[in-house]
């Protein structure tokens, strides 16, 4: 299957597995070892108002390419449920950016690379 054949909601469920790992590996190989802190610091980046943050950062820093923003957008647009803490638009952006995610681990690891060293430039709390 070409990859501009995936929906966005596939894209989005690949790159929130891909997404969450990657965060998870970030902290252990800093040496987080402390089941506590390590659920804190990773919720920082992969609950959808960390992944909220980390897109308007990137967006704001011109990261995306435009192909990215268009992907971001089919992802965005494919939220099926939005929980009962949370807002449309938090929900929306962490969905879109899961789908770019997953764009880049389909087709292209070295930007998927880039992408990621972006991400953690945020620090250990994603500011």
């Amino acid at each position: 299957m070409d990859i501009k054949e995936y929906s966005g909601n596939s894209l989005s469920f690949i790159g929130d597995a891909v997404y969450t790992l990657r965060v998870r590996e970030f902290f252990v190989s800093h040496h987080y070892q402390s089941s506590r802190s390590l659920q804190k610091l990773c919720n920082g980046y992969n609950s959808a108002k960390g992944q909220y943050r980390t897109f308007g950062r990137l967006k704001d820093e011109g990261f995306f390419s435009e192909q990215e923003l268009e992907i971001f957008k089919r992802g965005r647009n494919n939220i099926s449920h939005i929980p009962k803490n949370g807002d449309l638009l938090t929900y929306e952006t962490a969905s879109g950016l899961e789908a770019i995610c997953g764009y880049l681990y389909l087709s292209d690891k070295e930007r998927l690379e880039q992408f990621f060293n972006k991400v953690f430039e945020g620090g250990i709390y994603n500011e």
